[in-house]
């Protein structure tokens, strides 16, 4: 259904492409100067492609004939992923970009790898022990490739547009997310901002060098978590629009309403992948147009903590493409089970009750923590639960073999 998607999706485009005279440029849906779309004619200005990816992320850039893609999404997206860029005529990629080695951001990026001629690859100095990871090495020694680590502070050229290296400033450890490559894209006057799923320690972090961080359009870290976009990050970019990546009726509770009544408060006009579909943004050089209306429903997602809910291995539900098209799609999702005894923060059980379990259980049993962001499981004692956040944090009574097979990772610092 998503392949339908894009071609329909792919055709609204060429017709109204077709439509139009050298030099002109189209509305494609929405109404005002501040919701046209543009779709250039003659190949001028950039587009930035948000595209739809469920819950994860993948942006496409154009400029003229060069393209870069800002992540590629879940392992079950790679296809759909292909899909779109060859519906936009993408036969080459300039910069491939792995923000940071978490599934849902480069889960896709082996089949781009494969599948395009990436001329550079760029991801941070730190590795993971997923599979996931291994298939992006794999995919890229088959290319005779390796990737780059991007130098902090570095402007690289992309057609007309240029794009500067903010991020990650420093070695952060196990935590991925604050890994993230952060990227701060110039074309004429307008700026884009992309910081992956950076927390507010990276944040601080960026604010810290001193580079201007302005921007007209900021990709909101963390698929709206309210783990970034903190109060003193939002001051120092005081964008006029964000975009958030997320998955309709994704488990992390994403975005937060946190995020989302900063951006209101703010005046930040604010559109969505999982209402919306995708989003694509048209800059000249010094206006900003885009395929859709601005999304108006503030509503923040709910997080998924009942069984049911974490134990389906699919998922069905819908999205907007970004003509405004409804189609079903079904995205398989990680088997959790999570038990009143695996809820460790559940204010609901008494110190009684949690007692009495622990007196139920086998000596030899062991309770691991599972961080759902990173896949990796821990011992308690171990460093990095304290810098898990909070939301993907999961205390779980399975064995060691059965996390495994579960498609869990064993940390290698605590090597539970």
């Amino acid at each position: 259904m998503r392949r339908i998607k894009i071609l329909l999706l792919s055709l609204l485009l060429a017709f109204c492409m077709a439509g139009c005279s050298e030099g002109s440029s189209v509305a494609i849906s929405g109404s005002g100067d501040e919701t046209a779309g543009k779709i250039s004619q003659n190949g001028s200005g950039m587009e930035v492609h948000f595209i739809d990816v469920g819950q994860g992320d993948s942006t496409l850039i154009k400029v003229g004939g060069h393209a870069m893609l800002i992540d590629a999404g879940d392992n079950s997206e790679g296809t759909a992923v292909q899909s779109y860029l060859d519906s936009q005529n993408v036969e080459k990629i300039d910069y491939a970009i792995g923000t940071h080695p978490d599934a849902d951001h480069i889960g896709g990026l082996d089949v781009v790898v494969y599948k395009f001629d990436c001329k550079k690859v760029f991801m941070p100095d730190v590795t993971s022990d997923t599979k996931t990871y291994d298939d992006v090495v794999q995919a890229l020694k088959s290319k005779n490739q390796k990737a780059q680590a991007p130098k902090l502070g570095k402007t690289y050229s992309l057609g007309d547009a240029t794009f500067t290296i903010i991020a990650p400033v420093k070695d952060y450890g196990d935590d991925t997310n604050d890994w993230s490559i952060g990227i701060l894209l110039q074309y004429g006057k307008n700026r884009f901002l992309f910081t992956g799923d950076a927390a507010k320690q990276a944040e601080d972090d960026m604010i810290d060098t001193g580079e201007d961080l302005s921007a007209d359009v900021y990709k909101a870290s963390h698929h709206g978590s309210k783990t970034g976009s903190s109060d003193d990050f939002l001051d120092k970019v005081s964008p006029a629009y964000a975009v958030i990546s997320c998955g309709e009726g994704n488990k992390y509770g994403h975005p937060s309403a946190q995020t989302l009544n900063n951006f209101r408060s703010r005046g930040i006009k604010t559109f969505r992948t999982d209402n919306q579909g995708t989003i694509v943004a048209y800059s000249d050089g010094s206006d900003i147009t885009w395929n859709a209306s601005p999304d108006t429903t503030w509503t923040p997602g709910e997080p998924k903590g009942s069984s049911s809910s974490w134990s389906t291995a699919s998922k069905k539900g819908s999205v907007k493409d970004s003509a405004g098209k409804t189609t079903s799609k079904t995205s398989s999702k990680k088997t959790t089970a999570k038990s009143t005894t695996d809820k460790a923060f559940s204010k609901t059980s008494s110190k009684k009750t949690t007692e009495s379990t622990a007196k139920n259980t086998s000596k030899n049993k062991v309770s691991y923590v599972i961080n759902e962001d990173t896949g990796k499981f821990h011992l308690s004692t171990c460093r990095f639960v304290k810098q898990m956040n909070e939301e993907n944090k999961v205390i779980s009574s399975k064995s060691r073999d059965i996390l495994i097979k579960e498609g869990y990772e064993a940390c290698k610092v605590c090597k539970p």
